[in-house]
Order: C-alpha cells, then structure tokens, then sequence
C-alpha cells in the first residue's frame, strides 16, 4: 500500500507519497507562512490559518488520488504549532474537513524525525554529523553517528528565518538596514553558544527551504530540481557572499533571485546567517544540503 506523510511546520507545509517500494511518487511543499505573525506566545493569524487549510484540504486530495485514505497519511506540526494556543482547535477544523488527523510533536521528536530523513541517500560515511533543520520558527541542531542514530539530547535554538526577520526587519521588508543586520548577526552567534559538543561533527547537513533554496540560488537555478540539490555542499565563503548581496537588494531583486521559491524571499537573509553561524560554531568551511527532512523520517520510522 502507498504511504503518506505531511509536515507542517512555521513556513511551509510538506506533503510526500511513496509506493509499496518506498519509491517516492509525489513530493510537495507550499509556502503558507502558518507561524507568520504568531510572535513568542501567540495565535496563528486568521488568514494564515485559512491558507493552511486551503493547501491540508488540497493535500488530502491529492493523497487520495494516489490510493491513500486521509486518515492514513501521517501527518505533524512542529515549532509554531507548540507554541500557538490555538493549534489544537486549527487542526480540529483540519480533521473535520479533510480526515487528517494532526499530531503536534516535540522539538525531541522533531529532531529524531529529521536526523533520519536528512541523511537519506547522502555519502556522509559513519563520522558524527549534525544535522541542522532551519525553520520558520526555530532552528534544531542533533548530532549524532550514521548506523547508530541520534543522540539524546537535540538542542532547540530559537532563531528560525521567519522570527528573525520579524524582529529584526518587520513583517515584510523592502531594503534590510546593516545596523538591524548587525544585531541579528549578534543574536544568532548568542544562540550559537547553546551548541556545545564533545566532539565537532566532521560534517554538517543542513534542511528544509531556507536551506534548499539559498543552495539552488548558488548553483544557478531558475525551476527547482531536488536532484540536483540534494547531496550539494554550500560552503560558508557562499553563505556570505550571499549575506552581502541580499542585504543590498530591494525586495523586487530578492524575489528575482529566488525564482526557484520567491515566498522565501524576505526569509533568506536571515537564514544565511543562522547557516554561517552554526558552520562557524562548528568550524566547518561548508555544508551538506539534503532535501529530505521530518516528512521522510516519519517514512523511516513508520509505526514508532
């Protein structure tokens, strides 16, 4: 029987299906924003709600279409859902009006999931890597060893691009200021501190759009092709060459740049930072990017 899985996170909603083989057959992601404007503890803005349920009803169909019944597809919310008061009764309406059932999950299981979808098909070998998940809301950060798994204890830092942007550029920036850059340099190196580890990761692999998108701007890219991007290096040279240029450009040239996924747009600048910081903190030159993430995890690890 096919499979089915959504991760539904601060920016975007992800949808991926898989036959009987665990052959991929329809991978999805739309830019709805869910966390915009939630702020530290708040609820999901009306039209962002209504935009979500737009994509989840869409999802459904499209699952169903591939021989999966909605209430099969695994689906789950991380960093905006746990921290929007009114999470709960948004996917209560989910529920009614598309039989997904919604599961909000821990940064802990957030992380596990990604740990196992991000190292997919990558040659990272068994040295200890960390995988980074940049989202909208925050950034999770778990190390760990391939053949053996996660650690324990993944680290939650609370420097997703979207936040970031908001409160350091507003809702929605036409030109960046180098002074409110400077200030959210500051704060992601401060974030940064939390990550403490034994032993530097010989490799860092980075997911999710933020990631993806700035890599297929790196390699050139006008439409978007995951093969191509999954398993690339983005070195932290790249990263700010990248922070430099977009920190000059007006909206209209972000978006251009962008093409291959313009919602993100406002987002990068601040995403590029959190990536050079870490690799940074990590003293690594450069990146894995990989295209998988918590969708293939719940793949990975179906039944747990």
């Amino acid at each position: 029987m096919p499979r089915a899985s959504i991760d539904i996170g601060s920016n975007s909603i992800l949808l991926l299906v898989v036959d009987d083989g665990g052959t991929t057959v329809h991978d999805e992601a739309r830019v709805v924003g869910l966390g915009r404007g939630l702020g530290h503890r708040g609820i999901f803005k009306t039209d962002r709600m209504e935009a979500a349920h737009a994509v989840l009803c869409a999802m459904s169909e499209t699952a169903q279409s591939l021989g999966v019944n909605p209430g099969d597809i695994r689906a789950v919310a991380t960093s905006a859902a746990r921290r929007a008061m009114n999470a709960a009764s948004f996917f209560g309406s989910v529920k009614a009006a598309t039989g997904i059932e919604v599961e909000i999950i821990s940064g802990e299981r957030e992380a596990q999931l990604t740990w196992h979808g991000a190292l997919v098909g990558l040659p990272v070998g068994h040295d200890p890597v960390a995988v980074i998940d940049l989202g909208g809301g925050s950034t999770e950060v778990v190390t760990g060893t391939p053949g053996q798994g996660p650690d324990p204890a993944p680290v939650s830092l609370e420097i997703g691009s979207v936040r970031l942007t908001e409160s350091h550029f507003g809702p929605e920036p036409d030109r960046y200021r180098a002074a409110d850059l400077s200030k959210l340099r500051t704060a992601v190196a401060d974030a940064a501190q939390q990550l403490s580890w034994p032993t530097l990761p010989k490799s860092l692999i980075a997911v999710a759009g933020t990631a993806t998108t700035l890599c297929a701007m790196e390699l050139g890219m006008t439409e978007w092709d995951a093969r191509k991007v999954h398993g690339s290096r983005l070195g932290r040279a790249a990263l700010r060459r990248w922070i430099d240029r977009l920190l000059t450009s007006s909206r209209d040239e972000r978006l251009d740049l962008a093409q291959v996924s313009p919602e993100r747009a406002d987002y990068l600048l601040a995403g590029a930072c959190v990536l050079e910081g870490i690799c940074t903190k990590a003293h690594r030159d450069s990146l894995w990017i990989s295209d998988g993430g918590v969708r293939h995890g719940l793949m990975v690890l179906d039944g747990d």
